[in-house]
């Protein structure tokens, strides 16, 4: 399935105009979710590059973060998170908690949309067994933005995860040092109407158990990461060997793509699937 920017926009205005009796707080937030994917496609000038997302172990999209402040301040949201499977494609999303706090002299309340992009699998295992603090837990870094960053710049940073927040339109790396980040198993439990379900088998499970919306999410962060399976469970394009071998390259597990150098060089004619 090829998503075009008016199949993007008619999916918006199906979620928008649906009921509101007929959706539930967390379809609600996979659909903001899937909003959020939306303005990536939007502004490539100001996104997160290409060969980072490409690179991911893991997304996780936290829409509508509300940060309070007077004196000492206070950011709190909820969202999702997927993970790359063995086959590349990605996995149903499970519902995660974002809470943190700042100190220094701050005033007032500001909405903002966070992603975290996860090289390794170390977070993701912190976030699934409890509670994950970022940059104590795991490292994080501001990431860097814009389609044309260095393919070097992108995998020469150290930290483990890059977080990034999305106001008035535009994306740009953010601080989220002592950020916590948790499993809402509440609202995975009333998604998937089974409060049995882990974080794991949610991630191996097959896409049919999850709503519609779920698989908008997932198929709309493909279009990001092209070159990857167009819906849950199809195979990439490369082959179970070249993957092994780009697996054992590595001592950290991640899924890579196709040489990042080629891909940058090719960005202006393969930005995207032809169909935009």
């Amino acid at each position: 399935m090829r998503f075009t920017r008016a199949t993007v926009s008619l999916l918006l205005l199906l979620i928008a105009t649906t009921p509101a009796s007929a959706a539930t707080r967390e379809e609600k937030r996979v659909a903001d979710s899937v909003d959020v994917l939306d303005q990536l496609l939007r502004i490539p000038e100001q996104t997160i590059p290409p060969t980072l997302l490409a690179r991911a172990y893991a997304v996780a999209v936290v829409p509508n973060v509300v940060k309070l402040g007077f004196g000492i301040g206070a950011r709190r949201g909820k969202g999702i998170l997927v993970v790359r499977q063995d086959d590349e494609s990605w996995s149903n999303p499970a519902f995660v908690t974002l809470t943190g706090g700042s100190v220094g002299w701050q005033i007032g309340a500001q909405s903002t949309d966070v992603i975290l992009v996860f090289k390794t699998r170390k977070g993701v295992d912190g976030i699934a067994n409890g509670k994950l603090t970022l940059g104590a837990d795991a490292s994080i870094a501001a990431g860097p933005v814009g389609r044309h960053t260095s393919a070097a710049t992108d995998l020469q940073l150290k930290a483990e995860i890059v977080s990034y927040s999305r106001s008035r339109g535009l994306f740009a790396g953010v601080a989220l040092e002592g950020t916590g980040v948790t499993m809402d198993r509440k609202s995975n439990a009333a998604f998937y109407s089974d409060s049995t379900l882990t974080p794991e088998k949610i991630f191996a499970s097959s896409p049919n158990i999850a709503p519609d919306i779920a698989n908008t999410f997932v198929q709309m962060l493909t279009a990001q990461t092209r070159r990857l399976p167009k819906q849950p469970g199809m195979q990439a394009g490369t082959t179970p060997a070249t993957a092994q071998s780009e697996e054992n390259s590595s001592s950290v597990r991640t899924f890579g793509m196709p040489d990042p150098d080629a891909q940058e060089a090719n960005s202006n004619d393969e930005q995207y699937d032809s169909g935009y």
